[in-house]
């Protein structure tokens, strides 16, 4: 079954490159994203695990906790990471969780629970589904869920941007619009009242139509 925005993530216990974890015990307090990958050593996700060890100081900054998954036991992300250096220049500097018995995989919906058997003779195509972005809140809650082909790489600078737009939204009672970065205008969510929207905003707001109320981005950390 396919997860769904709101539904709360679901927990497990898994072996990782840095030891073994509780899932919601290891997100704590933060903001999490779980990006999965069908197999070790195919080409796409190596680029995307060294892109992502790159930029990772931002997500460390926006307080997000990174972990990867692979229908792969540890050991074998242990290998690969050194393929991912070589190439790509940076080596994971976050955990991988090893999935080799697909527990992960079934219980985000990535693959059948009837999958079973070795996943070494499993190939990337027969694990294709396992190639999904999740992010989830403090709260536990999946906040976003992407879902990518392979031939296709993941954009992580526009997963950061949308937990810029989760984290604001978060606070503030206003919503973000088409290609919205951080400093741009946003818009007053339809759930408050002009009466209401008049105490937040005593400066007023662009109205081009009465549903589009137009503020500067409050601060992040009002």
């Amino acid at each position: 079954m396919t997860l769904a925005i709101g539904e709360t993530a679901p927990d497990f216990e898994a072996q990782t490159t840095q030891g073994s974890i509780r899932f919601h015990q290891w997100i704590g307090d933060a903001w999490a994203v779980l990006f999965s990958h069908p197999k070790d050593f195919t080409p796409v996700c190596t680029t995307e695990l060294g892109y992502m060890a790159r930029i990772k100081p931002e997500f460390d900054k926006r307080n997000v906790r990174v972990i990867g998954l692979s229908v792969d036991p540890v050991e074998s992300h242990a290998r690969w990471s050194d393929d991912i250096k070589e190439t790509q220049g940076h080596a994971p500097n976050y955990p991988m969780i090893g999935d080799a018995d697909f527990n992960v995989s079934k219980l985000y919906g990535m693959l059948p629970a009837s999958t079973s058997g070795d996943p070494a003779k499993r190939t990337a195509a027969d694990n294709q589904t396992v190639r999904n972005v999740f992010v989830i809140g403090p709260d536990k809650k999946i906040k976003l869920v992407l879902v990518y082909p392979m031939t296709t790489g993941r954009n992580f600078d526009e997963v950061l941007r949308v937990i810029d737009s989760l984290q604001l939204t978060a606070r503030h009672k206003v919503s973000t619009p088409v290609n919205w970065k951080q400093g741009d205008d946003v818009i007053i969510a339809g759930s408050v009242t002009d009466d209401d929207a008049k105490k937040i905003y005593p400066q007023g707001w662009q109205a081009p139509k009465p549903y589009l109320r137009i503020v500067p981005q409050p601060e992040l950390a009002g």
